[in-house]
């Protein structure tokens, strides 16, 4: 690791100027391949300057960890897009845990953690695999389908909503949403300006849904208001907090299912090896989380001065955050270009790190090892039947389509 907060150097020469990149993480080529402009920041030093946007960036893994983990320095409380919260209005009112910092962050967040616990993560467990087994069968009897719309996005809009407690009436406003949040973590671009100018109706559903009155009274989302009950939170944060876990509990768990299904027919040695032996589909969906990372980028901004990588980076400014290089990073991992479900991924920074790391990573990992353990006791191989084609967003990697085959076990 390379930062210190020590005193910068008066010195000009002592603490030299970052390399300069003209790349643009934001273009539509760098959505469609991210991998080469990856491997070029990585290449380039610890810390980057991004011209482009006059921003700094960190791609190499012990960087990011760093950054994710220091959050005296590196704050989210002036947003963790690229609008700076101290010198422009937000979209929407910041988020209670991903938009503050301790110890505001902390009261919030130990609301979420309870509401999303092991011990509520085992208790859904038997349902969730249940509504796993079902999809899986009716994909086998369908043989062939699209990866993304028939199984990443409908298994975790099967029992995601019902978990949280949501009417059926309006769920389709919940992937727009999440879409739009994302975006909105972006500069200035042509994604970002469309998914605010969709953002009404969906905006207006959520912000209902989130209402006490509104929500099943044996669902997550009631436990979250319940303490308001307790005054640990006040009711009009209780809706704050099932907003935020609106959007955190669905979009990372359907890119996740949606990376794993790609990885998996693309590596047809791992799909075997998980159709072997299913108990390996946590790994399996970690794995997948790592090498597609799909949650690629989030920024930080500066509180004070630091020295980075020798470059010193003055206060508030923003530092962009390549979750997806760290990732790949050859310096943390062997053979970082290879989709191994056997491999150990602790510490990879696929769902963040440190006090903010995602509040829906159980949801996830446990949506996620369900649906892949179900599908590899009833299928040997998967196939790409199709072009793959590309969701675009600022923020998230994923698919929009994946055409996919299924030959089941035993045919």
């Amino acid at each position: 690791m390379s930062i210190t907060t020590e005193p910068p150097a008066t010195d000009t020469a002592a603490h030299p100027a970052a390399p300069v990149s003209h790349a643009d993480p934001f273009s539509m080529e760098f959505f469609e391949n991210p991998h080469r402009i990856h491997e070029e920041l990585r290449e380039a030093g610890p810390i980057v300057w991004l011209d482009r946007y006059g921003i700094y960036a960190v791609a190499r893994y012990a960087e990011v960890h760093a950054v994710l983990n220091d959050w005296q320095t590196f704050c989210s409380s002036r947003g963790v897009g690229m609008s700076d919260f101290a010198r422009e209005k937000p979209w929407r009112p910041p988020s209670l845990v991903l938009e503050t910092d301790p110890p505001e962050h902390d009261r919030a967040r130990a609301v979420l953690n309870r509401a999303l616990s092991p011990a509520v993560m085992k208790r859904l467990r038997e349902g969730f695999a249940a509504a796993a087994e079902r999809k899986a069968e009716e994909l086998v009897r369908r043989g062939s389908f699209d990866g993304i719309a028939d199984l990443a996005e409908a298994f975790p809009l099967t029992v995601f909503p019902d978990a949280v407690g949501l009417r059926q009436d309006g769920r389709e406003h919940l992937l727009p949403y999440g879409g739009l949040a994302f975006n909105a973590f972006g500069p200035d671009n042509a994604l970002r300006r469309q998914a605010l100018a969709d953002a009404a109706p969906h905006v207006a559903w959520v912000t209902e849904q989130c209402q006490r009155e509104n929500l099943a009274p044996d669902g997550i989302g009631a436990q979250v208001h319940a303490a308001a009950d307790t005054g640990e939170i006040t009711p009009a944060e209780a809706a704050m907090l099932v907003r935020s876990l609106l959007t955190a509990g669905l979009d990372t768990t359907v890119h996740g299912i949606g990376a794993a299904i790609y990885c998996l027919a693309r590596f047809p040695d791992q799909w075997a090896r998980l159709h072997a032996d299913p108990s390996l589909a946590r790994g399996a969906f970690e794995e997948a989380i790592r090498f597609e990372s799909p949650v690629q980028t989030f920024f930080r901004t500066t509180t004070r001065a630091v020295v980075v990588g020798g470059t010193t980076v003055g206060e508030g400014q923003k530092v962009l955050m390549f979750l997806g290089a760290a990732n790949r990073d050859p310096r943390r991992w062997e053979e970082p270009e290879r989709y191994d479900i056997s491999r150990r991924t602790s510490g990879h920074v696929g769902f963040g790190s440190g006090v903010h790391m995602c509040v829906g990573q159980l949801l996830a990992r446990l949506e996620g090892e369900v649906m892949l353990a179900a599908l590899a006791r009833k299928v040997s191989a998967i196939e790409i039947t199709g072009e793959p084609v590309r969701k675009y967003n600022n923020t998230l990697r994923g698919l929009a389509s994946l055409p996919v085959t299924l030959r089941p076990a035993g045919a």
